[in-house]
């Protein structure tokens, strides 16, 4: 029998996780946020943290709001975005990674201007959670390693975020969340087909890619991240027609390519066009949703409301790479060069 991993008891964990949260409901200040007319917003962060505010930006945009997305790293190369009368939304898991923490000594110095910051936190100490005006904590408990539990309760606190810069239901966000929360549990118990992995590193030289458009871009960018941490597999991650640019050379065989968010209610045909010329190409292809394309493999995850399609997906994501991690022999979200928070700039 094998032991369980840190990372895989935290991949577990999430269900209970989400279910926390929905149970602490939103905190009152999160209205607030709302309630005025800011002259921009502006998201950042770092890694999945970063990532996870993408559906909430194409909202706040959709919307008819003037909305930035730009990492931390960029945003201290790029300050001029920042304005007296901006809404700063900072996300990050730790709340201590460096370059947010940089931000923050910059905007206490008085060497940049927000008119409020937002920061989305798992550590209520935290250096960002302590100097947010408004602090959205994630709840998701103590993590050991790759991000997990962390990464899908940011993905639920953006959602309520969502809700409240774009004047829906908070009633609604609400049954979405305890629904994402089943809906993990359920694709938890599914599993992946334990061969996937093997098939995907057994050519003699094998390349690796995660594709997605729309919300479903941030899951194929967290897939890219966390396989690399967790598996030390080489992949990478791609928006919408990225791929096609440039990357689309590596296909034929030994490419497995995972292609996200994709399902049969989606009229946008570029995903079947996609998975048929990289199947035709000889590469592997696996769709991550319920589309079905002779030759392609598809690990089912339910169609829904966004926040059901990523917290699935990553899921999904997780999976793959605890498989990968062990067919290429190391341990599952084990660091070996790295860390937990990334302090250094």
């Amino acid at each position: 029998m094998t032991t369980l991993t840190p990372f895989e008891e935290d991949i577990l964990e999430q269900p209970a996780a989400l279910r926390r949260l929905a149970a602490a409901g939103p905190i009152p200040e999160l209205a607030a946020l709302g309630a005025r007319r800011w002259d921009r917003i502006v998201f950042t962060g770092m890694g999945s943290s970063h990532f996870a505010s993408i559906p909430t930006w194409r909202s706040a945009v959709h919307a008819g709001l003037d909305a930035w997305r730009i990492d931390a790293g960029e945003l201290l190369d790029s300050p001029e975005l920042l304005t007296p009368d901006t809404l700063l939304v900072a996300t990050s898991q730790s709340g201590a990674s460096g370059e947010v923490v940089e931000l923050l000594d910059r905007l206490e110095a008085g060497r940049l201007r927000a008119g409020l910051l937002a920061g989305i936190a798992a550590d209520p100490a935290s250096p960002l959670a302590l100097q947010s005006g408004v602090y959205l904590p994630l709840l998701s408990g103590d993590e050991a390693t790759v991000s997990t539990k962390s990464y899908l309760n940011t993905l639920a606190e953006h959602r309520r975020l969502t809700a409240v810069l774009t004047g829906e239901d908070p009633a609604v966000v609400e049954a979405e969340i305890a629904a994402a929360a089943d809906a993990v549990e359920a694709q938890l118990a599914r599993g992946i087909d334990g061969e996937l992995a093997s098939r995907t590193l057994s050519p003699a030289r094998p390349r690796l890619a995660a594709v997605a458009k729309r919300d479903d871009a941030a899951t194929a960018l967290l897939a890219g991240l966390i396989t690399k941490e967790s598996s030390k597999v080489a992949i990478e991650g791609y928006v919408g027609g990225q791929f096609r640019h440039g990357p689309f050379e590596l296909a034929g065989p030994g490419m497995t390519a995972f292609l996200y968010g994709a399902y049969e209610s989606d009229e946008d045909q570029s995903t079947i066009r996609l998975a048929g010329d990289l199947v035709e190409s000889g590469a592997n292809v696996v769709l991550v949703g319920d589309l079905r394309v002779e030759g392609a493999t598809t690990v089912r995850t339910p169609d829904g409301p966004s926040l059901t399609r990523l917290a699935t997906g990553a899921v999904v994501a997780e999976l793959v790479a605890v498989d990968l991690a062990r067919v290429n022999g190391v341990v599952p979200g084990a660091f070996a060069f790295g860390s937990k928070v990334t302090t250094t700039l």
